[in-house]
């Protein structure tokens, strides 16, 4: 069994929800609190173990390559003014030589075509796929860390689900359950965004996977799902009964940041957790 050294990050979305501020700025670079939302995905999958960050991305996305280079004159501003804590905040957004690589998905043709893009990049290694506008919190144990233990016990493949209210099993990719260990369900089937009151559980696919490389030979024959898109969920169906697949029920709490309100949410949340605003803040909120 091959460890997971690679990860895909779809970020080639036009962003529209968040016009008009995503006329100029990526989606994945809008700050929650003083980091991007590409940043936690990041961290995320660094804390995973992943070696190597690969971006599908758009012709308006070039700044999210810029956001992960070096910033020179920032840092030799903030060095020559011994501004060492905001030089220490840096460290992170920069990836070393290598470890980041960048792929175009010259068309918005579903999730399933963005991670195809990425194919040449990826090989026959396993590969994880993380959706940067899904904010899972849980920092002393991140969701890809979770089900990185996962898969070094199980093998094949491993998504991350939350149960949700049954009215809102119709916005998500729905597991079919099997036999529960844990946090951990095996997986008989998938449906994509199923009609109301026809959902197999209430276990919905919440923008982390690990997969194997078989899924993108599926995905070559550009088979189109739900919304005329290529689905990812759809070639995930595919190995279904062919190959190992669990459920890891994520440990954390999520936050929708593809959506205004949760956003919004994920900003409030997060400063309240933090020892240098989070007091000054939730004076101001009880005065609301």
């Amino acid at each position: 069994m091959k460890p997971v050294r690679k990860a895909v990050f779809p970020v080639a979305g036009f962003g529209t929800r968040f016009l008009p501020a995503t006329k100029s700025v990526p989606k994945e670079l809008l700050p929650v609190v003083d980091r991007p939302l590409i940043q936690y995905a990041v961290d995320e999958a660094i804390a995973a173990g992943i070696e190597q960050m690969i971006f599908v991305t758009g012709r308006s996305k070039h700044a999210i390559e810029d956001y992960f280079d070096r910033a020179f004159e920032v840092e030799t501003d903030l060095n020559s003014k011994a501004k060492w804590d905001l030089l220490e905040t840096l460290s992170g957004s920069r990836l070393a030589p290598g470890q980041a690589a960048f792929v175009r998905q010259q068309e918005m043709a579903g999730l399933g075509h963005a991670v195809w893009c990425a194919r040449y990049l990826i090989g026959d290694e396993p590969f994880a796929v993380l959706l940067p506008d899904e904010l899972l919190w849980n920092p002393a144990s991140p969701s890809l860390k979770q089900m990185t233990e996962t898969y070094n016990a199980k093998g094949g493949n491993v998504i991350a689900v939350l149960e949700v209210p049954e009215a809102h099993t119709h916005r998500y990719g729905i597991v079919d359950p099997g036999a529960s260990e844990g946090a951990v369900t095996e997986i008989k089937g998938m449906v994509e965004k199923p009609r109301a009151g026809t959902a197999p559980s209430r276990l919905a696919v919440v923008g982390r996977y690990i997969l194997q490389p078989e899924v993108l030979k599926i995905l070559d024959a550009g088979e189109k799902g739900a919304g005329g898109e290529i689905q990812l969920t759809d070639a995930m169906a595919k190995l279904i009964g062919k190959q190992p697949f669990h459920a890891q029920t994520f440990a954390g709490v999520r936050y929708d940041c593809g959506d205004k309100v949760g956003f919004i949410q994920a900003n409030i949340a997060l400063a309240l957790e933090r020892p240098d605003m989070g007091a000054q803040l939730r004076e101001w909120l009880k005065t609301i």
